[in-house]
């Protein structure tokens, strides 16, 4: 751990943990989905829950899906800001069990043309972990760009994907894959060092097995 992971990062708020991750999750939630969120459902889980109210975490949450970074002076005013916008906010609560970190929070969101069910963990100095995606288990932690790729598990397919960011001299840092089983649905998740250039979203639309593709950039203050 950094010396810049125990302080946190900019941030307006008290907590690194319960407001600038929080915002970080948010914000991974809204580019993740891909257009803005006009249905957010929050569930809260332990720490979040029990003492968010008190840290902002609610509004460090809603800041994120408005696409507020963490030093932003409109986070304390995102609920409102929210309404203003036409983004309908439901909380609630959720036991996501012992495994969960006990800063975590479940996000049900819906855009006009999209829809997301995302579980994250804010693991402290503003750090966080995207968890779960659409049911699929993962590990973003955000700190680089990362490729979502929703696919149909068929062989060859990382061979084919790896081959099209080789031609654009992208170093890939890791890959993982979860299915729900062969053959069927699964999620990819390619990491690199650097950025993604704007062609390889066309290029690898021409592997027909992917159904969804979305970049997350690299979290605010990485």
């Amino acid at each position: 751990m950094s010396v810049f992971e125990i302080i946190g990062p900019p941030m307006v708020g008290p907590s690194s943990s319960h407001t600038a991750g929080a915002c970080r999750i948010g914000w991974a939630a809204r580019n993740i989905l891909g257009q803005p969120p006009l249905q957010a459902e929050v569930l809260l889980h332990s720490s979040f829950l029990a003492t968010g109210a008190g840290h902002g975490t609610p509004e460090a949450l809603v800041a994120g899906l408005l696409g507020f970074e963490p030093d932003s002076e409109r986070l304390k005013d995102a609920l409102q800001i929210a309404r203003d916008n036409g983004m309908d906010v439901v909380f609630g609560e959720v036991d996501l069990g012992p495994q969960a970190h006990p800063n975590s929070v479940r996000l049900n969101l819906a855009g006009a043309s999209a829809t997301l069910s995302l579980t994250a963990s804010s693991i402290g100095g503003g750090s966080v972990q995207i968890d779960e995606m659409n049911g699929f288990p993962v590990s973003i932690p955000g700190t680089l760009s990362a490729l979502l790729m929703s696919h149909r598990d068929t062989p060859g397919f990382l061979a084919r994907v790896t081959a099209v960011l080789a031609c654009v001299e992208i170093n890939v840092a890791g890959i993982r894959t979860s299915r729900r089983e062969r053959g069927a649905e699964a999620l990819t998740v390619i990491e690199i060092d650097g950025h993604f250039p704007a062609e390889v979203l066309t290029l690898l639309r021409s592997v027909p097995a992917i159904s969804r593709l979305t970049i997350l950039p690299v979290l605010p203050g990485f």
